[in-house]
Parts: structure tokens; C-alpha cells; sequence
């Protein structure tokens, strides 16, 4: 059987290290490294795959040498990752943004406020923010200066 990249076929594992699993794809072997096993993190390969084990695989790469690149997780069906997104999305909390073209800015509007007062306490309080930082860096500096060069 002959093996082309993008395609997805189904092996046998061969063998399992603790860097990838090998795969016997007809007469071909071919390895799928430990990041391309699953979309979870693995700590042990053994969790997820055994000896003898049917998988379906795509042909991510061929080298030169022979050498056959597959990957696990890219040969989940379509369907499977978008089913993902959507249980994302629904844990995710109604503020989050979902793309720079749905971002909404919100500002906290405090009861009662006109733009001209929240506008008057942000000057302020940006004012306080920046005597703060010159008082730290001038301190900074006359620390320095004392200091005798050698």
C-alpha cells in the first residue's frame, strides 16, 4: 500500500517509546511523535495507545530516507473539533471577546455620573499614577548618584 501525505489511513502500533508510537501502515512503518498523539497532554503514551492497537493516523510527511511523519490528533474527524469549540465556548463566560470583530468595550459607569465627571476622576487618578512613578524613579536616581564610581 502505498502511503501519500494529507492522507488518512488506519495502522497497527508496532511499538511505544516514551518519545512516539510507531505505526505499521501495510508495508510501511511510520512514527507519530508524543505532541501528535492526542490534543491533551501526555504524560505517559501508554494511557492512550497499546501494542496491537488499530488507529487511524494521517500522513503528515515522507522524508527522503523513507522516514513516514504521522499524526493522531490531525486524523480526528472534522465534526470532533468543532463539537470541542463549541463545549469551549459554552464554558467560556459571556464577556469574553471572540474576535476582534465582536470586541465590545464596556466601561464601568458609576451610578449617577456624567462623562464630564468620569472624565474629570480619570484625569486624576492617571495625575496621582504619574507623581507616583516620578517619585520611584527620581528616588531611583539620586540613589545612584550618591554611589562613588570605582
Amino acid at each position: 500500500m502505498d502511503v501519500e501525505v494529507g492522507s488518512i489511513v488506519e495502522g497497527k502500533v508496532s511499538g511505544i517509546t516514551n518519545f512516539g508510537v510507531f505505526v505499521e501502515i501495510g508495508k510501511n512503518t511510520g512514527m507519530v511523535h508524543i505532541s501528535e498523539v492526542t490534543r491533551n497532554y501526555v504524560k505517559d503514551i501508554k494511557e492512550f495507545v497499546q501494542m496491537g492497537q488499530t488507529v487511524k493516523v494521517k500522513v503528515l510527511s515522507i522524508s527522503p530516507e523513507g522516514k513516514i511523519a504521522l499524526s493522531m490528533k490531525q486524523a480526528e474527524a472534522p465534526e470532533r473539533r468543532e463539537d470541542r469549540r463549541s463545549q469551549r465556548r459554552e464554558r467560556e463566560p459571556a464577556s469574553v471577546s471572540r474576535g476582534a470583530d465582536s470586541f465590545e468595550f464596556r466601561p464601568r459607569q458609576q451610578e449617577g455620573l456624567s462623562f464630564e465627571d468620569m472624565l474629570s476622576k480619570f484625569k486624576q487618578t492617571s495625575d496621582e499614577k504619574l507623581s507616583g512613578m516620578k517619585k520611584s524613579d527620581g528616588n531611583r536616581r539620586t540613589a545612584q548618584s550618591r554611589r562613588k564610581p570605582q
